[in-house]
This record gives C-alpha cells, structure tokens and sequence, in this order.
C-alpha cells in the first residue's frame, strides 16, 4: 500500500506541469478580450427630398406629384430611416450600431446630409462617401461610415457601359468602391444596386449578370493592386444568392465551409482558391428567411458578400485579425408590416399610393467581423 501510495504521488507530480499548462492555456483563452464591427447595407426605398429637379422622373416625389411628398413626410421619412439604424446595435462593438452602412434609392448627397443629422444617430457623427450616377430616376448608392473606426484612401465609381456594348444607352447606378482602413486593417468595400427585373427575371437577367461580371473584374483588379486586403461586396442586386449574377457572375461560394460540400473534414483553406468569395444569405433564404416578400415568396435581394480574407483559416502569411462571424437579416419587429396582406413583410413608406410613414420595403442586413484585442 505504501509503494502504490508513493507511486501515485509520484505521478501526481509529474502531472502537475501539464495540468499548470492546461489551466494557463484556459485562463488565457478565458482573458482573450473580442471587439465586434458591424457592417451593414440598407436599401432606404426612395428617399427623396421635395425639390423637383429630374423632370417627369422626380415629379412624383414632390409636393404637386402624385405622392404629395411634401416637407412633413420627408422629414418624417428621415425620422424613421434614422431611428432604423440607431436600433440596429452591435453587442461587443467600440462604436454606437454598424460601423459601416451601404445605402441605396437615395437621390443625392443631400439626403444624406440630412440623414446623418437627424437626433437619433448626429452623435456617432457618420461622414459621407457619395457619387452621381446616370440613373434615369436619379437615384444613387452611397456610404456612410464612422470615422473612428474607418479611413477613407480612396474612392473610385464603376460603370456597367462597356459590360452592355449593345445597350450603350442603358442608364443605372454606378457601383461606389471605397477602400480604407477598418479597425486598422485594409478594406475596400463595393456598394451596388443592380437592374431591377423591369420585364421580368429572366428576361432581365443579363443587365445584372453584367453588373456581376463588373463587381468581380472589380474584385480582381484590387486584388492584383494589394492580394492581402479584404474585399466586402454589398447591395441590393435584385437577384437572389442562386442566380447566375451572384453564383457564376461574381462566383460567390454557397458558403465559408465549403469542405462540408465536399463531404470531407477539411480546413478552408484546403478547398479554396486565391480571390474566392463567400456569400452567408445563401443558407440563410433556403431557411425561409428574406429581405423583400410577395404572396408568400421571399427573396433576399440585399446581400452582403465577402473575400476569403475575413475566414478563420485563410492561409497568408499576413493573417487577418478582422474574421468573419456571422450574417443576419435584420427584420426587427417594428419594421414590419401587421395589417393586410402585407402582415410580416417590411412596412414601407407608401402601399398603393397611400402613405404608411413606414421605413423601407426591404429589410437591413448586416454580417458581424470580430478581432481579438492583443
């Protein structure tokens, strides 16, 4: 008894380095500290001021059109849109809500100025990156970001023109690319609103194939100018992840684990190629859920897509911090509709001509980058 009691000391000590080791690795892992940035897109469904500067296309928004849109409404409008992104927050965030707003159907860089203003969000003081396009309507795409946490370096538009050589008097909006430093690391982010299905989806489907080969030529290109950023690719494209424009157009993957497709136990990086991107709404409309609905149906027009920087196990020797952690579909309870046939859909500003003083007909959505505090 006392040989097997001197024995079990023995190995009790002998253990002890390793169990030491065990729990430092725990109280490490434990103290590991994480910040969370939000970015976020928005579709702000025709927010127009009440000056009518675009002829019969801006007509309707003013206060002799057929809206009457007038000052009480658009300042109401603002009111709801602003009251929209401040209830979007970011648990685990340095910053007040999303760090980083794509933004569509805006009419110019006014509205914005306004938006950025209004009390519910002036004092996370959102600065503004804003282009002109040749939209027929005059609607835009735009960005807003908080200066605390990203620095513009450049700022570059794209245009669909030379995708449509047999359509050169096609007029849409401009993709807006913006590259900066997000939490101190170098991003470029690309902020679209693709051809609407005017005619119908097949029919109009190679208007937004085109502006998917643009965005992915786009990607390429910044790639070859720096392979060790990260590229996020936002906006409502008007098609949903399945289609051509989005899965073969641009080639965004069904999702980050692509080993699981392939049924093997793989790290990422195994099965992934350089400029690979991965687009998260994939899975997330085959469960039902959706940015825009019609008689039952869904889509999710509004997606936000990202480059293989932003995985877990991208293989670089210049690893990135900023990882992606998840995307969601931000259909908060007093967005939607609870009336009518329109019950559980995005309660938006007007419904056959009738003004709701809603928000928008689509829905937010936002993906969640988190980086470990060194």
């Amino acid at each position: 008894m006392i040989k097997k009691a001197l024995w079990m000391a023995l190995a009790l000590v002998a253990l002890l380095p390793a169990l030491a080791q065990g729990q430092d690795q725990e109280q490490q892992e434990q103290e590991r500290r994480y910040l969370m940035y939000g970015v976020m897109f928005y579709n702000l469904e025709n927010l127009f001021d009440t000056i009518n500067n675009n002829g019969s296309y801006d007509k309707e928004f003013s206060p002799e059109g057929a809206r009457q849109w007038n000052g009480t409404k658009y300042w109401q409008k603002q009111h709801n849109m602003a009251y929209a992104i401040s209830q979007m927050e970011v648990k685990g965030s340095p910053a007040e809500g999303p760090v980083i707003i794509g933004v569509s159907e805006i009419e110019n860089i006014t509205v914005l100025q306004d938006l950025v203003r209004q009390p519910e969000i002036k004092d996370r003081r959102y600065q503004i990156v804003h282009h002109d396009s040749p939209d027929r309507r005059g609607v835009d795409v735009g960005l807003l970001y908080n200066p605390r946490f990203f620095k513009v370096l450049n700022v570059t538009n794209q245009n669909i023109g030379k995708y449509l050589p047999d359509y050169p008097e096609f007029r849409t909006r401009d993709q807006l690319c913006v590259t900066g430093m997000l939490a101190g690391e170098k991003v470029s982010i690309m902020v679209n609103h693709w051809p609407s299905r005017l005619g119908g989806e097949e029919a109009s489907s190679y208007l937004r194939e085109a502006a998917g080969r643009m965005a992915r030529e786009t990607m390429d290109s910044l790639l070859r100018d720096d392979p060790n950023q990260g590229i996020i690719f936002m906006g409502d494209l008007n098609d949903d992840p399945q289609n051509k424009s989005c899965s073969e157009a641009i080639g965004a993957k069904k999702d980050k684990s692509c080993s699981e497709a392939l049924g093997a136990k793989k790290e990422i990086k195994d099965c992934i190629e350089p400029g690979s991107c991965f687009n998260p709404w994939w899975n997330i409309l085959n469960k039902g859920i959706g940015t825009l609905g019609y008689k039952g149906n869904w889509n999710l027009f509004d997606q936000i897509i990202f480059s293989n920087y932003f995985l877990k196990n991208y293989d670089s020797k210049d690893k990135p911090t900023l990882t992606f952690s998840r995307a969601e579909v931000l259909n908060r309870k007093f967005l939607r509709s609870n009336e009518g046939d329109r019950q559980g859909y995005p309660m938006r500003t007007f419904s056959a001509g009738v003004f709701l003083n809603g928000y928008s007909d689509h829905f937010p959505t936002m993906i969640y980058l988190v980086k470990e505090i060194k």
